[in-house]
């Protein structure tokens, strides 16, 4: 039996306690939260617990694993805390606001043999995991563009700031949002060389970005474009979506669906694949279960982690350092969407510095 505390009680946090509490080789033995409304409430329903400081509950609840969904900004410092503990870390996306943090956390739970997984939950859902597969397969040739989109209506109007909204806190659509989308070409693809045309838009947030595009380029020529937009009321919840070209044809994959269009039956093709247009469906394509809650991808991402904690594992899913490339990822855009700002701020030279700039051959 697994010993678990989750630190952070709000919407992931209530998700992640249930789907741990329904885990049969899953004891929670404690949860922390700043708020005491929400701890005297599970103290009156429940057996659980509860703890104000994250130090005590590491220091007194004799935990094996700690399960963090905090503020994004708290992430590194409880990271860190719990891996001195020597606890097993699950941890919300996006990992670290700055990419020299998560690349430390993940060496240090390497060097300790802890397992640490990151929130991504896109990459347990089936119709993503049949894409990886065929790219690896190489079943679409040689990839020669991508496209990584996700939309949602989450601010969508003039309010008050919550710490999602503010840069140091939350880091706004980037870090909160277009993380997802980004985390799947990182797994795609790894580490981009350099970013392109990056633009961080406001449309109702005052202190952050509520729109996300950009184009990542790679080291074999790749360009993978990203759209986010989280104040998009046309579409009812989170929608993410895959959209691959490559020399034998073009892939087309959200939650629900992918679509793969072959020019041939290469080398490569699964035998279930023909040339031609073929579709498959994530709930065709999702493995059984030992139980399902608030969607399979979130009850598998977590029993991913505690059958890593299990079995000792040294390779398994959404560990820290594939979580570190795409925060490394996401710098390289807010570095590349400030600079074209600051660029843009810059008055043009004047006339007579131009004609000066000719003549100097610049």
């Amino acid at each position: 039996m697994v010993r678990v505390g989750v630190v952070g009680l709000g919407k992931m946090g209530v998700s992640h306690l249930a789907i741990l509490n329904a885990h049969p080789d899953v004891m929670v033995a404690a949860v922390c939260d700043s708020s005491k409304y929400v701890l005297d409430g599970l103290s009156k329903y429940t057996d659980l617990k509860t703890y104000t400081d994250y130090h005590r509950i590491l220091r007194d609840a004799a935990l094996d694993a700690v399960l963090i969904a905090t503020p994004s900004a708290l992430h590194a410092p409880m990271v860190q805390a719990a891996l001195d503990t020597g606890l097993h870390v699950f941890c919300e996306k996006p990992f670290c606001l700055s990419a020299s943090e998560s690349r430390a956390l993940a060496q240090l739970a390497s060097e300790k043999h802890l397992v640490g997984q990151v929130g991504y939950h896109n990459r347990h859902i089936a119709a993503f995991g049949e894409v990886k597969r065929l790219v690896d397969a190489g079943a679409l040739g040689k990839i020669t563009y991508a496209r990584a989109e996700a939309y949602g209506a989450v601010v969508t109007k003039p309010q008050g700031s919550s710490w999602r909204t503010q840069r140091t806190a939350g880091g706004g659509c980037l870090y909160d949002y277009a993380a997802h989308p980004i985390n799947l070409i990182n797994w795609l693809f790894g580490l981009p060389q350099h970013v392109a045309g990056a633009v961080l838009n406001p449309i109702f947030s005052t202190e952050t970005d509520d729109e996300v595009y950009g184009a990542l380029r790679f080291a074999d020529g790749l360009m993978a474009q990203i759209s986010v937009n989280w104040s998009d009321s046309s579409v009812r919840k989170m929608t993410t979506r895959l959209i691959l070209s490559g020399t034998n044809g073009r892939l087309t994959c959200d939650r629900q669906e992918m679509q793969i269009f072959l020019r041939d039956d290469r080398e490569g093709v699964p035998a279930r694949y023909s040339a031609g247009w073929n579709s498959r469906y994530t709930t065709d394509l999702t493995p059984p279960v030992a139980y399902y809650l608030r969607g399979e991808e979130y009850s598998a991402q977590i029993w991913a982690w505690i059958e890593a904690i299990k079995t000792h594992a040294s390779d398994y899913s959404n560990d820290f350092a594939s979580a570190a490339e795409t925060d490394q990822t996401l710098e390289m855009i807010l570095a590349d969407a400030e600079a074209t700002s600051a660029n843009m701020a810059s008055p043009p030279p004047r006339a007579r510095d131009r004609s000066l700039l000719h003549m100097m051959g610049r």
